[in-house]
């Protein structure tokens, strides 16, 4: 037969390990784990070997196959579903006067050791077509982003 003191030690038990603390101290535990887990699928806690970080991409040199510089990275544009709609590489201008922006597709940006590979010539770039950076039919691209919070479009 169990007496009370069992059934009430049992009970402060469960309540313990049930509480909102504990159930926090649980979650914060798990949210250092690398790796994919319940809340995070994905394992995005940290940049995994194969992504690059968009601020060390902007500005950086862009190499041809056989290490020839083709220009720099001038942007980095996204769709309206986040994904990577081109690069942007400012082809053949030199102290960031006389050349022209070109866009490439991401899949076609090989990164190795934080180095950007092109698999075109200098001469091909120059060849395609001027990307715009501005519309200037809708102003799209025309005013700075907002210091702080905001929203996309609003170009405060």
């Amino acid at each position: 037969m169990t007496n009370k003191y069992g059934i009430s030690a049992a009970l402060a038990v469960l309540l313990a390990v049930t509480s909102p603390t504990a159930l926090l101290a649980a979650e914060q535990n798990t949210s250092r784990q690398v790796g994919p887990t319940a809340t995070n699928p994905a394992g995005s806690d940290q940049i995994l070997p194969d992504q690059i970080r968009a601020n060390k991409m902007i500005g950086a040199t862009v190499y041809d196959r056989n290490n020839q510089k083709l220009g720099s990275v001038q942007d980095i544009i996204l769709d309206k579903d986040g994904m990577v709609g081109a690069v942007v590489v400012d082809v053949g201008s030199f102290i960031g006067m006389g050349g022209k922006n070109v866009a490439v597709k991401w899949n076609d940006i090989k990164t190795d050791n934080n180095r950007l590979t092109l698999d075109r010539t200098k001469e091909q770039l120059q060849q395609a077509a001027d990307y715009k950076l501005k519309d200037t039919g809708t102003g799209a691209g025309t005013s700075p982003s907002p210091v702080h919070g905001g929203k996309l479009g609003e170009g405060r």
